[in-house]
């Protein structure tokens, strides 16, 4: 016996909607089989479910209305078939094509994980392990601006003199240095010259903080008090990195030394 759907029906077996199933019908694409001639209700049949699926999967690859309904009323047969192998093809290719970015996806969202783990097992203050850094003062520079950061480390290579510039690179950080009360944004160095304005920053364990601008000041004065009341030390300097978060935003890590000025 052979079974029917109502359109209602129908639309859920090939996940559409019963508008789009209607619209089908209207243009002639997919009609339905029956028609019921007391309450004009129209019902599908399973040839019917078949066709609607194919007419589905072929919008998928992009292809208009029109065009799958010129390639279906083909009496050609070969013609036909030879239509869904090169479908077939390019199916695959679609595939592939989304499998790839699927894993490029992957990746991305395993680093952005781990970011984000880092971040949260990073709150509040926590004490790092750095490396020697060899830092150069700008003159006139004292917070991190839009204009500033623009072209940053543009700055620091127009502190030294036309002959000397190639003695200097650095990294493409930036920072603002403190020390007796006075602020400098500065350009971590990983070539330079003896020149007015370097800092050495000694190798050790520094007490840390992410923090945003507007808690940039209160979490600066906490861990100072942290570093005074539990490590014992009145920090010789502070050290703020501006870290990038975005096109007309960044944040800041604070870094204080464990260790007495020598």
């Amino acid at each position: 016996m052979k079974k029917y759907f109502s359109v209602g029906e129908a639309a859920k077996m090939v996940h559409t909607t019963s508008e789009t199933l209607r619209h089908y019908d209207r243009i002639g694409l997919v009609k339905p089989s029956k028609k019921d001639e007391w309450t004009k209700y129209r019902y599908y049949t399973e040839q019917d479910i078949v066709r609607l699926n194919t007419v589905r999967a072929l919008q998928l690859m992009d292809l208009p209305l029109q065009e799958i309904k010129r390639v279906l009323e083909y009496d050609d047969l070969e013609k036909i078939v030879e239509f869904f192998a090169q479908a077939e093809k390019k199916a695959d290719k679609k595939i592939a094509a989304l499998q790839y970015s699927k894993s490029k996806i992957q990746l991305a969202k395993a680093d952005y994980e781990r970011k984000l783990q880092k971040r949260k097992s990073q709150a509040g203050a926590f004490v790092k392990d750095m490396p020697e850094r060899v830092i150069l003062l700008s003159d006139t520079l004292q917070a991190p601006t839009l204009d500033n950061l623009w072209n940053y480390l543009g700055h620091f290579y127009e502190k030294a003199t036309p002959s000397r510039k190639e003695q200097f690179s650095f990294e493409d950080l930036a920072g603002i240095y403190t020390e007796d009360g006075t602020s400098r944004l500065f350009a971590v160095c990983t070539r330079y010259a003896e020149i007015d304005g370097l800092r050495v920053l000694p190798r050790g364990k520094y007490l840390c903080a992410d923090c945003a601008e507007e808690n940039r000041k209160s979490t600066l004065d906490e861990l100072l008090e942290k570093a005074r009341a539990e490590y014992h030390v009145t920090p010789p300097f502070t050290v703020q990195m501006v870290v990038i978060s975005g096109v007309l935003h960044w944040n800041y890590q604070i870094q204080i030394p464990l260790c007495e000025k020598s």
